[in-house]
């Protein structure tokens, strides 16, 4: 494959000074002394305007002679190339992509909304210019196939397949970096520096939105009473070792049933207990 090559063109100042001797001095001949064969430097400095072009900080030009590719101005400023060449503009600058959240199916088939933002650039005008039709456009439809194909790997969460250590929502970092390779296999082709790839939203489709939250919420419950009975059963062991030890109150296994049932009931209700006060004897 032809790889690209920096064009070293003529200075366009030194240039415009030949161009406008080739114009002024044939244009006074003519009109004060009609020496007509000065029509033919005439026309030669015309043409030689047709040769000026300007390349910007960031920017390039992609020269090409009949369809044979020449080279590549990089370094900005004035110049003057062979005027019978074509000269396409490819910006070098960072660009920013943000696409729309698209709908795909994560690893375990959930319909979900996903969408990232990356940050690219043209590294190799040749590739850029001729290997792919609209570079441009090609990073926008590569971009949504690396999207459809990280989702297909990974499930959202590790809620249907507790296997996954990786998923899109708790594998940051490393989702990112296989976005990211995945992005650089594809756009190589097309000469493009991938400098940064990231997910920046990440949700569940609308049609499923609404059961996820409700199964979200009931782990989150669940794994919060798991805590407080942990918690409890732990205050009820120490409770009763510390009464055993220091002799305060001697209990059969029924009225160490009954105060462990109580303090249960205390410990683990998600309301304030409400206490009542006993005034007669332990067994009323």
């Amino acid at each position: 494959m032809k790889e690209e090559k920096i064009y070293s063109a003529t200075s366009g100042y030194l240039a415009l000074f030949f161009v406008i001797i080739l114009i002024v001095f044939p244009v006074l001949g003519l009109i004060f002394m009609k020496m007509i064969w000065l029509i033919v430097p005439l026309v030669l400095g015309l043409f030689g305007i047709g040769g000026f072009v300007i390349v910007n900080p960031n920017e390039s030009s992609v020269l090409v002679l009949f369809g044979a590719y020449k080279g590549t101005i990089k370094k900005n400023g004035f110049w003057w190339v062979n005027p019978f060449f074509t000269k396409e503009k490819i910006s070098l600058r960072a660009r920013n992509l943000e696409s729309e959240p698209i709908k795909v199916n994560d690893k375990v088939g959930n319909p979900i909304m996903i969408g990232i933002v990356l940050v690219w650039k043209v590294e190799n005008t040749y590739k850029a210019a001729f290997d792919v039709d609209d570079y441009a456009h090609f990073v926008d439809i590569q971009s949504e196939a690396a999207i459809r194909k990280l989702a297909g790997h990974y499930p959202y969460d590790n809620f249907d397949d507790e296997l996954a250590e990786v998923t899109l929502r708790s594998g940051v970092e490393e989702v990112n970096h296989a976005l990211e390779k995945e992005l650089v296999e594809r756009l190589t082709i097309a000469g493009i520096h991938v400098i940064e790839a990231r997910i920046a939203y990440l949700a569940y489709a609308s049609e499923i939105a609404g059961a996820m939250l409700r199964r979200q919420q009931a782990t989150a419950i669940v794994a919060a009473r798991y805590k407080i009975v942990e918690g409890a059963v732990s205050m009820v062991e120490m409770a009763l070792e510390q009464l055993a030890e220091k002799g305060i109150i001697e209990m059969d296994e029924e009225k160490k049933a009954t105060m462990v049932s109580n303090l249960m009931v205390v410990l683990c209700s998600d309301k304030d207990a409400t206490p009542v006060i006993n005034t007669g004897t332990l067994h009323q």
